[in-house]
């Protein structure tokens, strides 16, 4: 083969070769834009992600603070409505042994008292179951709306 064709054919070779190499160059680097572009996409996903995570953890930690705070203060109410509930006991122990030697009048007016009392007591016992009511629907209706993922009971 004659040396200018050889000469050709190198140029030739060395030019393809120069222009692939180039076109492999600009390649690498969009695809290293594209890499760090999704990289820094899912980094920011991830921190949204965190966030919202914080704000869940944060509004648990809240409730479950006032929730340990409310056990607390109804600890200390249950306390107490124990001690009056035993001086009512001790009370009406001693009313049982005075309506014994009590005259006739006496006992009548302590029955009235006790029927007036009853009747409000039945009156706060409706109240109260009322509430109780409510307060069972409002935790059902949560339950129900809370979302299901799928994980847990």
């Amino acid at each position: 083969m004659k040396p200018q064709a050889i000469a050709a054919v190198v140029g030739a070779a060395l030019i393809f070769g120069a222009g692939w190499a180039t076109n492999d160059w600009r390649l690498g680097q969009d695809i290293a834009q594209i890499k760090l572009a999704h990289t820094q996409e899912l980094a920011a996903r991830d921190a949204g992600t965190f966030a919202v995570a914080q704000a869940i953890d944060t509004n648990y930690q809240g409730a479950l603070n006032a929730s340990i705070q409310e056990q607390a203060r109804l600890a200390g109410a249950a306390a107490v409505a124990t001690r009056n509930a035993g001086r009512l006991r001790e009370q009406l122990s001693e009313a049982d042994k005075r309506i014994a030697t009590a005259s006739a009048a006496a006992v009548r007016g302590y029955a009235a008292t006790a029927n007036q009392l009853l009747r409000q007591c039945s009156d706060r016992y409706t109240e109260l179951a009322a509430k109780a009511d409510g307060h069972a629907l409002d935790a059902r209706v949560c339950r129900a709306a809370w979302p299901v993922s799928g994980v847990g009971p």
